[in-house]
Parts: structure tokens; sequence; C-alpha cells
């Protein structure tokens, strides 16, 4: 029962104390029978339910409201309606925001209050429902009919109103709150409906369950419900008189506990033993040894005095014991000596890694600037690339090139914040995020950190963990990073960090702002090839057993395994593969007894099976409309073969392939600009409305995309319409625009080098991209041709045979013949 019965005992309260009601069988049949007015204004009530008989105080200062008391309050009855709101938190209710059962209440009391508004005191009178509102200006009247309740017979209703006064009875007395006095209001009551309103209306319950007891027309199926109530609360305060009085027996129990070791402290200080005690003396010598901020050495001083006054056995003296373990556990101000011996680092980054020039000099570049600087705040770099290109292995190679540790925390998959910032003291089982836990492992405080695939970071209900990563990687806040576990701040600005990722779209905007992006391209078969000779297959034979002499394979045959066996940007299907070479060497050198096992191209089948992949070749090209276009894909460059050919029809232009929007632009431009220049490259205009074009590039079920075949598209309907072939061992790559402008793309080394593989001799490609070309060691262009173009027109010029094929197709429509012509043949 809540505290509203309380307030009707308190002293001083004269209106309830005075007009307490005392609601008998006479005045109950005197409150069923008065006159109801009609209409009659209605209250709407927020948070309360008023039943007949019980009497409330409510503060009134809604406009509409205090209209209606003041009106109703004027008037001889001074009766008003009271109707409960379904939604409290609505201020200006409609009438279907009412419930219709409500109550005929009359104002006792009304005291206009300092702040405008006004407090009544109202007494419930009869249960009535809403038949229909009149008015709702300047405030709601409604035309009700009273609900007449049913009662119960005479012993029905005796033994329901001695339980529901047992109940009530049992629920004051355990209740603080409750007066004494209140078990005397309750005896003096007769009523069976004046009982049950009077406890229903006190009870801790919603005011939806409050309105359905009102609702009830059955005052047994009423009093029944209160009851339930009742008990449900009866049994919550007995349980909570349970847990007090176990509470009160723990605290003696801890009492005695505390003497009881209190004198085993002293029996161990006579025997000499140790004690709990030489604990926090070791705490604190190893605390005067420790290098660390004045901070933190107040925070650990103060920790290891809170620990002296905890027991034990307490749950909360391991919690202090592992913080204090943590705190020294951490390097904070021990750093390792910076080496910035360029030559060496050039030469561990040479050893480990082929190849990645530009990645190198960047790196080297970034090492530079640390040195000069006088702050010693590392950079924040980014490796950005596909799988398997040396992301990671390049971290390590930096830290042995600087002669610093190495920690690696792969953030993949993680959703919580706390891995990052760490979880509170307060929590089971809580500990540091995993920046700090990195740095505990290696033991200094300026290693070299690698996140690891920190674009894959997800978040959901437990936070973002890539929100937490900013603070780590902005140097200008990173040099007071706050750890949840240790709440005291940390320098993290002398780590070089180091993030890896494969893509770059689903890295948070403000955290990419924050780093530095060093691309790792994927590798060329060249670059493979070495590689795999300079590192995969001498490591290799050394993890599985076999000396150097035991396995050869030959050049070719590597690049037989890079060609037909993988299709990978990086090389790890490469090492897969090597590794599998030498398991099956291993098998024949101990099974078989030999010496040496030599893998060439020819039977490299019998080792790693049928090939699984082709590399597509240039062929002769012997029809108009298929030209030759370079592709980028993430796992290297290859060649594209764009063919178009024409039916009769009425200009239509198709497309097959599965093609993308960008690439389906593309043939729409090539078509536009060749049909708008039909004139400067010999074709008439006329055979655009007599025949269909449609484009095809094979490989149908490989989606493709992009706006670098555009001049590819193009050349080959210059050579459809204009029935000449496009010249031999020819390729080309570029974007075009309406105005036959030629643009620069991307992939070109990927693309070169595809060509080059595929046994093209010549390349056509944008002016701009000249400088790309130039980023290619020349050994790999040897026997290379590459035309540089600025607009289409160059590129049909050269790209184009000066003559129509011998069976060149008649373009142009046949004209009719005339009449006197037919006459002659006839003849």
């Amino acid at each position: 029962m809540n505290d509203n019965m309380a307030t009707l005992f308190m002293e001083g309260d004269t209106f309830l104390e005075a007009d307490f009601p005392d609601v008998d069988s006479a005045e109950e049949k005197k409150m069923n029978e008065e006159k109801i007015p009609e209409p009659i204004g209605v209250l709407p009530l927020k948070n309360t339910v008023l039943f007949p008989g019980v009497v409330i105080p409510i503060t009134v200062g809604r406009d509409k409201s205090i209209h209606l008391v003041k009106d109703a309050y004027a008037t001889r009855h001074k009766r008003i309606g009271v109707l409960t709101q379904h939604n409290f938190e609505i201020e200006d209710p409609n009438p279907e925001d009412l419930y219709q059962v409500g109550t005929v209440a009359r104002i006792l009391k009304m005291i206009r209050m300092p702040d405008g508004t006004i407090t009544i005191v109202i007494q419930g009178r009869t249960k009535f429902e809403v038949e229909e509102f009149v008015d709702t200006e300047p405030y709601f009247k409604a035309i009700v009919k009273r609900k007449v309740e049913q009662k119960p017979d005479e012993d029905n209703a005796r033994a329901l109103i001695y339980n529901l006064k047992e109940k009530a009875s049992h629920i004051i007395d355990l209740s603080p709150n409750l007066p004494s006095e209140a078990k005397i209001a309750l005896d003096n009551i007769d009523s069976l409906s004046f009982l049950t309103h009077f406890i229903a209306s006190n009870l801790n319950i919603e005011v939806e369950e409050k309105q359905e007891v009102l609702t009830l027309d059955s005052l047994m199926e009423k009093g029944q419900v209160v009851l339930k109530h009742l008990t449900n609360e009866l049994q919550v305060l007995e349980l909570s008189e349970e847990i007090q009085t176990k509470v009160k027996q723990d605290l003696d129990d801890q009492q005695r506990e505390y003497i009881l070791r209190q004198q085993i402290k002293a029996i161990q200080t006579e025997l000499g033993e140790d004690s709990f005690e030489s604990e926090i003396e070791e705490f604190r010598a190893r605390g005067l040894e420790k290098e660390w901020p004045q901070e933190v050495q107040d925070v650990f001083d103060k920790e290891v005095k809170r620990l002296g006054r905890l027991n034990p056995a307490m749950p909360e003296y391991s919690i202090v014991v592992n913080y204090l373990e943590r705190l020294l556990e951490l390097p904070w101000q021990e750093y390792a000596d910076d080496n910035f011996a360029f030559k060496h680092v050039q030469k561990v980054l040479d050893e480990d890694h082929y190849g990645l020039e530009k990645v190198k000099e960047r790196i080297l570049e970034q090492l530079a600037v640390l040195k000069l600087k006088a702050d010693k705040k590392a950079p924040i770099l980014c490796f950005y690339g596909p799988p398997g290109v040396g992301k990671t292995s390049l971290g390590k190679s930096i830290a042995r090139a600087l002669g610093k540790d190495f920690v690696r925390v792969s953030l993949g998959g993680v959703h919580d914040e706390a891995e990052i910032r760490g979880h509170r003291r307060t929590y089971i089982g809580a500990m540091p995020g995993r920046i700090i836990q990195g740095l505990k492992r290696c033991k200094t405080s300026n290693p070299v950190f690698m996140l690891d695939e920190i674009d894959k970071v997800g978040s959901d209900h437990r936070g973002d963990p890539s929100s937490a990563l900013l603070e780590v990687l902005d140097p200008e806040q990173n040099n007071s990073f706050r750890d949840n576990f240790l709440e005291v701040e940390y320098d993290l600005s002398r780590i070089m960090f180091i993030a890896t990722a494969n893509s770059l779209a689903t890295i948070h905007p403000a955290l990419r702002d924050r780093m530095e992006i060093i691309q790792l391209n994927s590798y060329s078969l060249e670059e493979k090839l070495e590689i795999a000779k300079r590192h995969l297959l001498p490591d290799a034979k050394v993890e599985h057993g076999l000396e150097p002499q035991n396995l050869r394979i030959s050049e070719k045959g590597i690049k037989k395994i890079i060609e037909n066996y993988t299709r990978e940007a990086g090389v790890r299907n490469l090492n897969q593969k090597i590794s599998a070479i030498c398991r099956s060497a291993a098998k024949k050198i101990v099974m078989e007894e030999k010496e040496t096992v030599r893998v060439s191209e020819k039977n490299l089948g019998k080792f790693l099976g049928v090939k699984r992949f082709e590399n597509e070749q240039y062929k002769h090209i012997d029809v108009p409309g298929v030209a030759v276009g370079l592709a980028w894909t993430p796992v290297g460059g290859d060649i594209l073969f764009i063919e178009s050919t024409l039916t009769r029809g009425t200009g239509r232009l198709s497309m097959t392939g599965q093609l993308g929007d960008v690439m389906k632009e593309s043939a729409k431009l090539a078509y536009t600009y060749l049909r708008s220049n039909c004139d400067t490259f010999g074709i008439p205009h006329e055979v655009f409305k007599h025949w269909d074009v449609h484009f095809h590039i094979p490989a149908g079920a490989i989606p493709k995309d992009g706006p670098s075949a555009g001049i590819t598209m193009l050349s080959s309907l210059a050579s459809l319409f204009t029935q000449k072939l496009l010249r031999n061992q020819l390729a080309m790559t570029g974007e075009i625009t309406l105005r036959g402008k030629v643009l620069p793309v991307g992939g070109i080394k990927e693309k070169v080098l595809a060509a080059v593989r595929a046994g093209i001799t010549t390349i056509i490609m944008c002016k701009e991209n000249e400088k790309d070309v130039s980023e290619i060691r020349e050994d790999y262009l040897k026997g290379l041709e590459v035309k540089y173009v600025t607009n289409m027109k160059e590129v049909i010029r050269f790209a184009l045979e000066k003559k129509p094929i011998p069976k060149a197709v008649n373009l142009l429509p046949e004209k009719p013949e005339k009449e006197d012509d037919k006459v002659k043949k006839l003849a």
C-alpha cells in the first residue's frame, strides 16, 4: 500500500483529519441515489483514479480544469465528473484519450496556490459511464449514466471484508511508513464497497490496474481482485523483512569475523609468520622502484592505503590487488632506444619484402621526419590493400628494423567499445582494453603497434569501437589516453601505430582522416615470381624439413603455378601451393629414397592436379567489330575482348555480358559519338537507321563495370561500321567523353603487365597515363609499344587498318527500282 494512506493521518492536515470519510450503509445509499447533473463537467486526471467514497487532494493546473473547478465550486451541488487519461504524458487530451468509466465527485474544499494552480479536495460519490461528450470548450461536458454495482450475499460480503481487513492490517504492521492509526480507520469501515474502494485507491499498482478495478461491476469480483493485489504486496513486504533480517545477521557475522581475524593477526605476529600486511608492504616497495607520473603515484598510494583497511576475505580486496598489479606491470616511462640507421632499415625492409618500392620510400620518409622531430610523436600509418600483399609482415619488418617490440591486435569483429577503452573496475572480471594489454605484453611504451583489420570493426548496442579509436589514433589527444579500468592517463603519443585495411569504405571517416594512408597494390606476375624464389620457396623448404638440394622448382614451373593454379592479389595461395609441392616432395624422398625432386612446368600436374585457371591470351582477329580492352581486377590485370555485330533493324543498341551501369553508359557514349561524327570517319549516316548494334563481352557470368573500356567500345563500333579490322596484337584502355576526349584511368601497372603476358605488342592509352607507365620497370616493358592519345580521332586513325576487309558488308540500304527499269528487265 502506498503513502497516500499515511497522508490521511499527518498532523496539521486538518481537512483530511476532520473529514475522513466514514461511509455507512445509509451514506452509501444516499450517494448512489444522488442526482447526476446533465450535462456534467468532466475533469481529466493524469496519474490517479478516484473511487466512490474516497477522499483525495488534487492539484489543478490546466486552464480548462481550473475553469471547470471554479464553475463547479460556485454551484450548490459542487459536482464534477472525474475521468482518468489513458496516457498521462498528454497535456491537452481529447475525449478519446480518456477512459469511459469514471466517478462523480463532490468538491469538499478549494485552495488557491501562489503559483496560480488550485488544490482541491474531492470525494468520490458514485460510478458512471460516459454516453457521449456534448462539449469540449471551455471544458469537457458529457452526458453520463450511473453504473450500479452488484452486491454479494451477506455471508460472502462478511468473509471478504474480514480477509481484506486482515491482509491490510498485516501490511500496515510490516510497513514503517504507515501509522498504526490506519488500522483503526480500517476497523471502523463496515461497507464492503467503501472498504474495497479505499484499499484499491491506496494500492501500489499501475493506474491501468486501478482503472480495471473501478470498471468492474461485480462487488464480489472487485473485492477478490483487490485481495489478490494485497496478497502480492504482502509477499513482497514479508520477503523484504526476511532480507533485512538476513542482512543484519550477516553484519553481525562480519563483525565477529573481524574480531577473530584481529586475534589471528596478533597470534601470527607473536609466531613471526607473514600476514596479508606483508603483501601490502611488497606493493609499496615495488611502487617506489617504478618510474611513472605523479598522478599515477598518488592513485597507487591511495589504493594501497585502501587495501590496508580492507578485510582480505572481502571480494573487494582481490579487486584492489588486481588493480595494483596492473598498474605495476605497465611500462609507464620505459622506452626502447630509437634506431634510425637508415641503411640498416633499408636493408631489413629489402630482405623481408621484394618490390613495394614506393611503400618502402614512404616509410623511410616518415622515419626521417620522426628522427628530426623534437616531440618524438610517432606517425600513424594505415596500410591499405588486398589480402596477402604483406601488410602485417611489413609492420613486423619495421619493428625489426627499428629494434622495437612489435604488438599486434586484431580488431576484426570487435563490437564492444570496452575492448578498446577497457571495463570499469566495478564489474566482475573487469580488465583493461586491448591497447593497455598490448603494452603490458611488450614492456615498453614506444613499440610498433599494429591494429590489424581496422576496416572490420563493428558497432552495436554495446558501443562503437571506431569512436573509441579516434582518441587512440589522434596525435593531439593520445598523450592523455584514459582507460576505463586504469582511470589514469597513459601517454600513447610515442607509439608507432600501424593500421591495416582491405577497404577504406568501411572505416569511420573521422578515423580515416587521422591516418596516413599508404596503398599496397596487388603483385604482378613478375613480382610474385621473385617473391617465390627469394622468400616462399626457401622458407617452405625449411618448414617442411627439406634441404636446399632436395627440391628444385624451375622458373617456368613457378610461373605456371602463379598463372594456372592461383588467382589472387597477394601470395597466400601461392605459398599454399608451394607448401603442397614440398609435402609431396618430402613423401617421395622418404618413401622412394630420392635425393632430389625436380618440378617443371611439364610435371607440375602430378603435384598439384589439373589447372584451375586459364589466362586470356590474344587471338588473331579476322572480323570487324572485335577489339581488345584491358581490365583491372582485385587479383591483377587481364585482357578483355569486346565484340559487336550488326543486325537489320531500326538503330537500337543492346548489350550483354553482365555489364554494370557505368560500362553501359560508356557503350551509349561511344555509339552517340560515332553517330554524331560519322562524316569524319567516312560512315554514311543512313546506316544507323537500318542496323541494330549488339555489344557483348565474353565471360558473361562475371560482373564487369567501369569507364576504362570507353575507347575500346568506340574502336569496336568504328571497325564494325567501316568494315575495317583493328590492328593486330593491339589493346587499349581509356575513358571517353561526348566531345571525343580520352581521359586517364587507373590500374595501369596491372593492365600493362597483363597485356605483355597475353602477347600484346601495342597499347593505346591516354597521354596523362604516361606518368603511370614510367613507374613500371623497363625490363617488364621490353617489346611493348605504348601509343599515347588525347582524343578519339587519334585512336581511330591509329587503330584501324587502311582498307576494309575483302568481303565487306554493304551497309547502305538498297535503292528501289524504277518502273522503266522493271519493264526493260521483263522485255
